[in-house]
């Protein structure tokens, strides 16, 4: 038994295919096409119930992550390939399944204003992923030159015995750490998002990953995705690059992504 699988909603545009591109096949294999509704149309593909049922796909989450992975990859292609064809797209989420047409061209009627309005709100933005990191060491040696409470603790060590300053050195580096995390999350955060907030339209934070995940050495300080007027991407960018060039040099860097579906404002 076939249904079928709502990758997003994009405004009606008469054209043939996807895009000049044109990703043919969807997730299980099916031909990827689009089922109009009023001005707005459903990118779909027809999938197996048997085996991209709800109970089954969880299922495959628990006990086979490269089938999930590989879904998911295949997903955010389609929905990409759409974007770049139509400009605009409402991203669905994974694992978004009709059982029939019927019931898919009845949520469409249901949503309509509301899919309208959001596809008048997305109209020539785009999303931008910024991401923020920062070399630990580098920073709190920035903060050990500029802070004088501990500037005022390594000139009471000098005059110490050397088995003394070893332990109160230890003491310094703690405090350092602590004084650089409340100057990020207090002080240069505030300060990078003031500057970038300026040419976006809206912000939405998301959680900070893991080294694990980043596969990077220095951690990360900031994940967010901005909303931004086309006109004013690049001039985003030249933000991004002037963050660099002049927080570079005391351990920020700066990484910036996109356009993307936009998931996070939808």
């Amino acid at each position: 038994m076939k249904g079928f699988y709502l990758y997003g909603i994009c405004p009606f545009i008469k054209i043939k295919k996807l895009s000049d591109k044109d990703t043919s096949e969807g997730i299980g294999g099916g031909k990827v096409f689009r089922i109009l509704y009023q001005d707005i149309e459903a990118i779909v593909s027809e999938v197996s119930l048997k085996e991209f049922g709800s109970e089954e796909i969880q299922r495959k989450a628990a006990e086979d992550l490269e089938w999930i992975k590989d879904k998911a990859l295949m997903h955010e292609k389609v929905i990409e390939t759409a974007m770049n064809s139509r400009g605009l797209i409402i991203p669905m989420k994974f694992g978004t399944i009709f059982k029939d047409r019927e019931r898919l061209i009845s949520s469409l009627k249901k949503d309509y204003l509301k899919f309208k309005n959001l596809l008048r709100s997305l109209q020539g933005k785009e999303e931008r992923s910024v991401k923020i990191y920062c070399k630990s060491e580098l920073f709190e040696n920035e903060i050990k030159k500029k802070s004088p409470i501990i500037q005022s603790k390594l000139e009471e060590i000098k005059s110490l015995p050397t088995g003394r300053q070893y332990f109160l050195e230890d003491e310094v580096n703690e405090m350092a750490k602590k004084e650089a995390r409340n100057s990020i999350n207090n002080n240069y955060i505030p300060l990078f998002l003031e500057k970038l907030k300026e040419l976006s339209e809206e912000l939405k934070e998301n959680r900070i990953l893991g080294k694990e995940l980043t596969q990077k050495n220095d951690p990360m300080i900031f994940n967010g995705a901005f909303l931004i007027k086309k006109e004013k991407v690049d001039k985003f960018r030249g933000e991004i690059e002037k963050l660099q060039a002049e927080y570079g040099k005391i351990g920020f860097t700066f990484e910036s992504s996109g356009p993307w579906p936009p998931y996070n404002f939808v």
